[in-house]
């Protein structure tokens, strides 16, 4: 019976890591869909059809590298720096004793560490890709945002009913689940800095009366936002495709005969 239920969590496995792999795949095929562009052309696209068929009606996806400009930027929550984008996370780092029943009946205790996220926010503000052409604003609402972590501290517990961090603040006391002693808090926070040179896949629209770069419409078409080279991001995403496909089948694979087997045997 052991081994049908190892089967059976290496087939859910798979299918998780099906998922996964069809994510990247469409990661990849999106890289490779975005028309490669410039500034300069695509105001020039828009004028184009604006002339043709009116204002507004420009929607094309595309792929431009450049640096990120931005007059007004975000101060992060945590570290309190400038950027475009930020993420942070606070989780509750804590103890606890658990009793264990053996096979003879006998039970011992032993103390187990775990953590729990009590915090977590992310805020992001539209800013100009410059490439040597020219500039355009980007709404990065709904991308998937690329980021360099800027803070990772472990703080331990002072006892104190609040605790705070740059900007961040939460009242603690009493608010956790007893029978956890708390050791301490940790604080993450990653950012998209300013004047980064990145790579946006986007679609290119002036639906607002300002041609910008935002979220596709279509499902299979991805909003990236990525420190990476256009190389380097489609080489890194069709590695992962191709890991994630080579365990999925093995887990697919090796799941269905422990399964079999373990149905058989019991």
């Amino acid at each position: 019976m052991g081994l049908a239920i190892v089967g059976a969590i290496l087939l859910v496995t798979g299918g998780i890591l099906y998922f996964v792999q069809r994510h990247y795949q469409q990661k990849l095929y999106s890289i490779k869909l975005a028309r490669k562009t410039t500034v300069a052309e695509l105001k020039q696209l828009a004028d184009q059809v604006g002339a043709e068929i009116g204002q507004g009606s420009l929607r094309e996806y595309v792929k431009l590298s450049g640096q990120i400009k931005c007059d007004t930027p975000l101060i992060s929550e945590l570290k309190q720096v400038p950027c475009v984008y930020y993420q942070m996370q606070v989780e509750r780092e804590y103890e606890e004793r658990l009793t264990e029943r053996d096979n003879d009946g006998e039970t011992r205790e032993k103390t187990q560490r775990g953590s729990e996220t009590i915090a977590s926010n992310s805020q992001s503000t539209p800013f100009f890709l410059q490439d040597q052409s020219g500039a355009i604003e980007v709404d990065p609402s709904g991308a998937a945002i690329e980021t360099v972590q800027v803070l990772n501290e472990f703080r331990p517990e002072a006892g104190s009913a609040r605790i705070s961090f740059g900007n961040f603040s939460l009242s603690v006391g009493g608010s956790f689940p007893a029978g956890r002693e708390t050791i301490g808090y940790r604080y993450r926070e990653s950012i998209l800095p300013p004047d980064r040179r990145i790579l946006i896949v986007a679609t290119a629209s002036d639906s607002s009366g300002i041609l910008s770069l935002q979220k596709p419409v279509e499902k299979r078409q991805k909003f990236i936002i990525s420190l990476k080279s256009e190389d380097h991001l489609a080489q890194s995403t069709q590695q992962t495709a191709t890991y994630t496909f080579y365990g999925m089948i093995a887990c697919l694979g090796l799941g269905a005969i422990l399964l079999v087997v373990g149905l058989i045997i019991r």
